[in-house]
């Protein structure tokens, strides 16, 4: 199948957002980080600015581990005929999943302490969806929303045998698995999320021999549900946020949920949110050139390679000119996010370019 604008714009937009993140937690003291029970302490005011720069990048990680799952099914039906495809998943999935701790926690943390995140949750989504992608969709879907719709109860599970609380906070809960380790994207939530993203990639598949904008409706009816979703989960502020509960009616306690681990008010959110920009930018996958979104394109068909240098490039810049991250953090942050995609952007057009000559080369991997 040929590439899905739709998908990389949608890809390209994530990843954008994402360097504003990972720029404000370069250049930005203040940078707000509150996004679990354990890291909020109620009553604390929350600073607009900050807040909404934060807010923003939401988005990001379940929208792309989602996208992660639409792109192994298209990318399995176009290589159906072709042998090894599981054994390529898991060695792809291995490989991601290790950039975390060695490549991508050097540069958040300086190994101190060693981090899973987004590339474990997809590294190791990967491994399993090389054996789930069997399964018919119903139960993947069923699957996937059981694993959101009961996965807070985990919280309540404990273990008197330590290896086990270690597996369960990998699996469901996060939090400290190993001396100077910690696992914040925990795989299961993560999973399910991939699951529903690889039933969209069938849909996409078997709806091909269709008019792009037929599918505008369906994944604007889907937004639009969860957004309802999320408004009922956090109006009833109980079960569904993860222990991060409103301290007010206020517009921001509303918008403040709990990402680690990921709650149904979160997760409700955030792909409710993407799937209405997903139909959006069906909306505009037609026969025009559409050149406005020509960066979006860039950024999404070169995700991986983008990720895994940005951050180490934030650091190197920053460690050259030393700004001030407590009186200016905010604007540098906006500053940093738009110097780093002008300057990456030339790299990720040769690996483009690249990856296109060669698309059984390396590249597969990343």
């Amino acid at each position: 199948m040929k590439r899905i604008r739709a998908i990389d714009w949608m890809r390209g937009l994530v990843m954008m957002l994402m360097t504003i993140d990972h720029a404000g937690d370069v250049f930005d003291e203040h940078h707000f980080l509150t996004d679990g029970v354990f890291f909020w302490k109620p009553g604390r005011p929350i600073p607009t600015g900050e807040f909404a720069t934060r807010w923003l990048t939401h988005l990001c990680a379940p929208s792309f581990v989602l996208l992660a799952g639409v792109s192994i099914a298209l990318s399995s039906e176009k290589r159906r005929d072709q042998p090894g495809q599981t054994a390529f998943l898991v060695k792809r999935g291995l490989l991601i999943a290790a950039l975390d701790p060695i490549w991508m926690s050097l540069a958040l943390t300086q190994y101190k302490p060693i981090i899973l995140q987004v590339l474990y949750a997809i590294g190791m989504s990967l491994v399993c969806m090389a054996f789930l992608r069997r399964l018919p969709s119903r139960l993947l879907l069923g699957l996937a929303l059981a694993i959101q719709a009961f996965g807070e109860l985990a919280v309540h599970v404990s273990f008197p045998w330590k290896p086990l609380n270690v597996v369960w906070s990998l699996l469901l809960v996060g939090g400290p698995v190993a001396p100077h380790t910690r696992c914040a994207y925990p795989l299961l939530p993560w999973l399910s999320i991939m699951m529903a993203g690889f039933v969209l990639g069938r849909w996409l598949i078997e709806t091909r021999g269709r008019d792009g904008r037929s599918r505008v409706a369906p994944m604007l009816g889907i937004g639009l549900a969860l957004l309802g979703l999320f408004a009922v989960v956090r109006a009833i502020d109980g079960y569904g946020n993860w222990g991060l509960h409103r301290d007010s009616g206020a517009f921001l306690q509303w918008l403040h949920v709990a990402k680690y681990p990921p709650s149904i008010a979160y997760s409700s959110l955030e792909l409710g949110i993407c799937f209405c920009l997903l139909a959006l930018f069906f909306a505009l996958d037609d026969d025009s050139p559409r050149r406005a979104l020509a960066p979006f394109a860039l950024f999404g068909a070169t995700a991986f390679f983008y990720y895994v240098i940005h951050v180490h490039l934030m650091l190197g810049f920053e460690a050259l000119v030393r700004l001030d991250r407590q009186t200016h953090g905010l604007l540098i942050t906006w500053c940093a996010t738009i110097v780093v995609l002008a300057v990456l952007a030339p790299a990720c057009m040769w690996y483009r370019r690249y990856k296109r000559a060669h698309p059984d080369g390396w590249t597969r991997y990343l």
